[in-house]
C-alpha cells in the first residue's frame, strides 16, 4: 500500500472513530438523564409505567448503537443460527449463558437481542452503585446488584452467608415483575490464551465454568423462566477489542443460539450446602460446556480457507 493510501486509510479510521464516539456520547447524554430522573421518582412512588418507560429508553439507546453498526459497519457480515425449538419473544423470561472473549460480546448480545428478547441484565457488584450515573442506571434498570461477602468474612460472621442468599433471592425475584433476559458469563472473565494455560482448562476454546452463580439463579428462577439459552459467539478472524470493532476491522461475527433443557432435579437444589447436588450440578454444567467447546471448534472450522 502506498503512502497516500495509508494516509487516506488512517484519515478514514479517524473520521469513523470520531463519528462513533460522538454519536454514542450524544446518545448517552440524551437517554441517561431521563432514566435517572424517572428512577429518582421511584423513591417516592412505585410505578410499573416508570419501569416500562426506562426499559424503552434503554432499548432506544441500544437501538441507536445498532443503527450505528449498520450505517458505519456496512461490510460486517453476521452469521446467526437459532435452534428451531427456541421460541424467542420480547415478552419472555430467559436465562442466558455465553462464552466471553471481549467487551464486544456485550454489543453483539445487544445487537442480536433488541428485536428478539427482553432487555439483557446481568449480576453486578453492589459497589458499582457508587460509580456516578453507571451504577445508578444499573439499579434503576433492574440489574441484580449483589452484596457478596468473602469466605473470611463469613467465617467470622456465619450470618452473612444467609444474608447473601437473601439478597440474591430478592434481586432475582425483582426481575419477575417484567420480561427479562438474565445473562451469566460462566467463565467469570474474558478468555485469553494465558488464562487458559494457567487454568490448565480441559476445554480447547473455553475457560473452566463457574457453576455456582448459575445454580443460584436456577434455584430461584428455574421454574419461572421460559428457557435457558446458550449463546455462543465466534470471531472467525480473531478476537477483537472495542476499537477494532467500531473502526470496521471485524469482517465477520458468528452467533449460535440453542435451548438447554433443564432437568427436573436441577430446580430446588441446594448448591451451597448439599455436596451430592453440587457434584451432580457441576457434571451437568461440564456436559454443557463440553458440547459448547465442540460447537466452537465446528464454527471455527467453517471459516478455515
Amino acid at each position: 500500500m502506498s503512502t497516500a493510501h495509508k494516509k487516506a486509510s488512517l484519515l478514514q479510521k479517524v473520521s469513523k472513530g470520531l463519528t462513533v464516539g460522538s454519536v454514542i456520547t450524544g446518545s448517552t447524554f440524551l437517554h441517561g438523564p431521563p432514566v435517572l430522573a424517572l428512577g429518582f421518582t421511584k423513591l417516592f412512588k412505585k410505578s410499573k409505567k416508570i419501569d416500562e418507560t426506562n426499559i424503552q429508553l434503554a432499548n432506544s439507546w441500544i437501538g441507536v448503537n445498532n443503527h450505528l453498526i449498520e450505517k458505519v459497519l456496512p461490510n460486517l457480515k453476521w452469521d446467526i443460527s437459532i435452534d428451531e425449538k427456541l421460541d424467542l419473544n420480547l415478552q419472555g423470561r430467559y436465562m442466558m449463558i455465553c462464552n466471553h472473549q471481549s467487551w464486544v460480546d456485550t454489543t453483539v448480545n445487544q445487537y442480536f437481542g433488541l428485536s428478539r428478547m427482553p432487555l439483557t441484565r446481568f449480576f453486578t457488584k453492589w459497589e458499582l452503585i457508587f460509580i456516578p450515573f453507571v451504577g445508578q442506571a444499573f439499579k434503576i434498570l433492574g440489574f441484580p446488584m449483589m452484596k457478596r461477602h468473602t469466605k473470611e468474612q463469613i467465617a467470622k460472621n456465619p450470618e452473612l452467608k444467609s444474608r447473601d442468599m437473601y439478597e440474591a433471592r430478592k434481586a432475582c425475584e425483582q426481575l419477575l415483575s417484567q420480561p427479562f433476559t438474565l445473562l451469566n458469563y460462566l467463565e467469570g472473565t474474558r478468555f485469553t490464551p494465558e488464562k487458559h494455560a494457567q487454568q490448565q482448562s480441559p476445554y480447547k476454546n473455553l475457560l473452566k465454568p463457574k457453576a455456582g452463580g448459575l445454580a443460584l439463579a436456577l434455584n430461584i428462577l428455574g421454574d419461572k423462566i421460559d428457557a435457558l439459552v446458550d449463546m455462543t459467539i465466534v470471531y472467525p478472524d480473531g478476537v477483537p477489542d472495542y476499537g477494532d470493532f467500531w473502526l470496521g476491522d471485524v469482517p465477520r461475527i458468528a452467533v449460535d443460539l440453542r435451548q438447554i433443557d433443564i432437568p427436573n432435579w436441577v430446580v430446588g437444589g441446594n448448591y451451597e450446602d448439599d455436596p451430592v447436588y453440587r457434584e451432580r450440578f457441576q457434571r451437568w454444567v461440564d456436559q454443557i460446556w463440553t458440547e459448547k467447546d465442540q460447537l466452537i471448534t465446528a464454527m471455527k472450522s467453517k471459516y478455515k480457507p
